[in-house]
């Protein structure tokens, strides 16, 4: 009998073309994810930062508002929603070339193409529409997850443990993906191209894994409660935003571990939403005494107090944020 040479591990950077999705991979060490053959600057003259829904003038409000992330300023109308009726606390993911917003008060997923303007199409329908709202969300360059969310036909203050997952460059409906360790809402997430890692009201920093299937676990502790944003590049995620304190902290995505301190808010907010490129992160409006307009920002890769980046062109809360720069995409 021969013997066999033994089976070598993938090497880091191995390539492959995937013929279901007709794209070429390379192998992070992980799993395989694409080849990125398109920039932000090259389709939309950089990170591109869209917001959707949420409470404030027009309350709630059905537009969609973007900014550019290198330039900084006020926001510009996108799009409406294709569903007529207005909503806030969706959630929203996305890749190079494709947006995703979902859920709210109401059962709609729709899709706009980042690098141009107009309104939403229909993609699909969130399942359990019931607790569609105030969920954490993030994506990679194929996959959006959710996470949690109120349920608002239950008892006061009925959180779920749900996680759904999304397939960006499939229409069609989400699908259950696991679930998380806790039942919660009111939670922040972000992602790097491999893992996905959200914080929880009981201070706890869970993670998935995205391209499979599972429950969470959990990776450290994220100080001072629940945070209503996040944002990373592929190495860190910042979690930012509560009515009491303006601190924000940080997480290694790959490592995890404890959250450590990063910075502070130029002010206390919550329901706010935050997005940007890979190295900025912007958060916009939220809520201090009453919806608010302010938009800040902060470098990744760097620590320290956020300053002012402009204003929103009317105070909002409770948005979804997406961008064709964010840390899922590499």
């Amino acid at each position: 009998m021969t013997e066999q040479r033994p089976i070598q591990p993938t090497p880091v950077g191995a390539l492959r073309f995937n013929t279901d999705t007709s794209k070429l991979e390379y192998f992070d060490g992980n799993q395989y994810v694409n080849i990125t053959t398109t920039s932000p600057e090259a389709e939309t003259g950089g990170s591109r930062m869209i917001m959707g829904g949420g409470i404030g003038v027009n309350s709630p409000n059905k537009h969609m508002i973007f900014t550019q992330v290198q330039t900084g300023g006020s926001t510009t109308n996108f799009g409406d929603f294709a569903a007529g009726s207005s909503t806030h606390s969706m959630q929203s993911g996305s890749s190079r070339s494709r947006g995703i917003f979902s859920g709210g008060y109401r059962n709609n997923i729709e899709f706009i193409t980042i690098a141009s303007t107009g309104n939403g199409t229909d993609f699909g329908d969130m399942i359990n529409h019931s607790s569609n709202t105030s969920m954490a969300y993030c994506s990679n360059s194929t996959r959006m997850l959710t996470m949690g969310g109120y349920n608002y036909t239950a008892p006061a203050w009925a959180g779920t443990n749900a996680i759904t997952k999304i397939e960006i460059n499939h229409l069609g409906n989400n699908q259950d993906f696991g679930d998380m360790t806790v039942a919660d809402w009111f939670q922040a997430a972000a992602a790097s191209p491999t893992r996905a890692v959200f914080g929880n009201s009981d201070l706890d920093v869970q993670y998935v894994t995205i391209s499979t299937l599972g429950n969470s676990a959990i990776g450290g502790i994220l100080p001072n409660g629940a945070r209503y944003c996040a944002h990373s590049n592929a190495v860190r995620a910042v979690f930012a935003g509560t009515n009491s304190y303006p601190d924000t902290w940080s997480v290694n995505i790959a490592s995890l571990g404890n959250a450590v301190r990063f910075g502070d808010m130029t002010s206390a907010r919550n329901y706010n939403c935050s997005s940007g490129s890979a190295t900025r992160g912007i958060i916009a409006g939220g809520y201090i005494s009453s919806a608010s307009n302010i938009m800040e920002k902060y470098e990744i890769m760097t620590t320290g107090s956020h300053v002012d980046f402009g204003d929103l062109q009317e105070a909002r809360g409770r948005q979804a944020a997406l961008s064709n720069g964010h840390g899922g995409l590499g």
